[in-house]
């Protein structure tokens, strides 16, 4: 299917309405160990939106109004990214693992007054929510992962197809300042090619989606993401370990991702999150790694079923 005949099959209040998160309103939320920039709109049960790398919470422009029509949607900018605070990493990296991301956002939905919550997350942000529901399961409700195997699996597990195409993990994890020279010689030359993913082209992303990685693509963000990646290989892989056989997540779980992307080609996901989720569903849809950008349609259309507690379907 073309780009063209993929966008005309989007309900019209998917456009965009002059300004991304159309109809929210904005916070910034002092965590224990950062300030959080938060987008919050709607009424409804809370559900938590977590973005991925290099994006910001506006990457979930496309369905965010259209779901704060049934939910209250939480969709914040992780710590490292956006316009969220930039904490040193500490020694040991410990600062940007997914536990301190997963630890973050339940404190972001406590100063809601949200207790319970459900959650979904593409990208980092779904590995921060696959950590927040094994740390937080008297919280978490429900799960929705966008484009990821556990982390366990993917560093167990590396092959040269899937390596080539995630080179950034291993390039982003080397010691500081390595990456982030390089990285921020040409900003805009990185993020277009960090975007591009496999030739799925830029054109799925929005101008002024597109703005807003730019300007938050900085060399204070560069680095913060470059110690997500080396919590990545130590800290956080160190906790799955640990965890990988003897804890699982309780609640159930939607697992969702790109046919045409590096998760899609090279792994096979209902297996990969087997170990960890007893109560799974899920399915590949016709995208590469942005799904919410690029097929928002079914993208909401799995997301408003599933959290309204019905059983979701593959839709063409």
């Amino acid at each position: 299917m073309s780009l063209t005949e993929s966008m005309s099959k989007v309900p019209p209040f998917f456009e965009e309405k002059g300004k991304l998160m159309h109809g929210f309103r904005y916070e910034r939320i002092r965590t224990a160990g950062a300030e959080i920039n938060v987008a919050i709109g709607g009424e409804g049960p809370p559900l938590l939106l977590l973005h991925g790398n290099p994006l910001t919470h506006v990457s979930w422009h496309r369905i965010a109004p259209a779901l704060a029509k049934s939910f209250t949607v939480v969709a914040p900018d992780l710590r490292g990214y956006g316009d969220s605070s930039k904490p040193d990493g500490k020694e040991d990296h410990s600062a940007y693992s997914f536990r301190a991301m997963a630890q973050d956002n339940a404190e972001v939905m406590s100063h809601f007054g949200f207790e319970r919550f459900q959650v979904a997350g593409h990208d980092r942000g779904a590995r921060a929510a696959f950590r927040l529901a094994l740390d937080f399961p008297d919280r978490v409700e429900r799960l929705a992962s966008l484009d990821i195997v556990p982390t366990y699996h993917a560093l167990t597990n590396v092959t040269l197809g899937w390596g080539l195409e995630a080179y950034h993990w291993f390039f982003m994890a080397q010691k500081a300042p390595f990456p982030e020279k390089l990285l921020t010689a040409d900003l805009d030359y990185y993020i277009d090619y960090k975007l591009n993913k496999k030739g799925v082209g830029l054109e799925i992303f929005s101008p002024e989606a597109m703005a807003e990685y730019k300007r938050c693509t900085t060399p204070e963000q560069i680095h913060a993401v470059c110690e997500d990646y080396r919590a990545t290989v130590s800290v956080d892989l160190a906790m799955d370990t640990a965890d990988f056989g003897n804890r699982k997540i309780d609640c159930p779980v939607l697992v969702l991702w790109g046919s045409n992307s590096h998760c899609g080609r090279h792994f096979a996901p209902l297996e990969a999150w087997r170990p960890w989720a007893p109560d799974m569903r899920g399915w590949a849809m016709p995208t590469g790694h942005y799904p919410a950008e690029q097929r928002p349609d079914l993208v909401y259309d799995a997301f408003w079923k599933f959290f309204n507690g019905q059983e979701p379907e593959a839709q063409a």
